[in-house]
């Protein structure tokens, strides 16, 4: 578990994800998070790096998650993140990107955490832009790309 001065952030079990996959809704976010357990189940000795991480405040209110989508054999992780749209603007998802790639930085294989977001949201830009993360002019699936190396 990680923790920040307003935050808990912890990798799911398999329990937790398996609740969290049957009362998805949204179609896409039910495919992703199964592909991650799927993932998860794979390779269990990474399964941080493929589980969805809660977002939760102090007093135990989830507020959101996180993901890294695996480790390449070049060290690189990319990072997913999304907090519920009632505690937006309030600093969080900051708080919790900047604590996830200080975890991920622990591990000396890590080389760069990468991510990618719309062009449209600008928010999520800001995010990344405010944990030094730097656009690096690719477009991947889901936008431009970031990254954050390390130091």
């Amino acid at each position: 578990m990680i923790e920040t001065k307003r935050l808990r952030i912890y990798p799911a079990t398999r329990n937790q994800m398996e609740i969290f996959i049957n009362a998805q809704t949204n179609d896409v976010l039910k495919t992703a998070y199964t592909e991650m357990l799927e993932n998860c189940l794979k390779f269990p000795d990474k399964w941080e790096w493929y589980v969805a991480w809660f977002i939760e405040l102090n007093n135990g209110t989830h507020i959101g998650e996180l993901c890294f989508k695996g480790l390449n054999s070049n060290g690189v992780a990319e990072i997913g993140y999304g907090i519920l749209e009632e505690y937006r603007r309030q600093g969080y998802a900051t708080e919790a990107v900047k604590a996830v790639t200080a975890w991920a930085f622990q591990n000396p294989n890590v080389t760069a955490v990468e991510a990618e977001t719309d062009m449209d949201n600008i928010a999520s830009r800001r995010v990344l832009e405010k944990c030094n993360f730097i656009a690096k002019g690719k477009i991947g699936k889901e936008g431009p790309r970031f990254t954050l190396n390390r130091c």
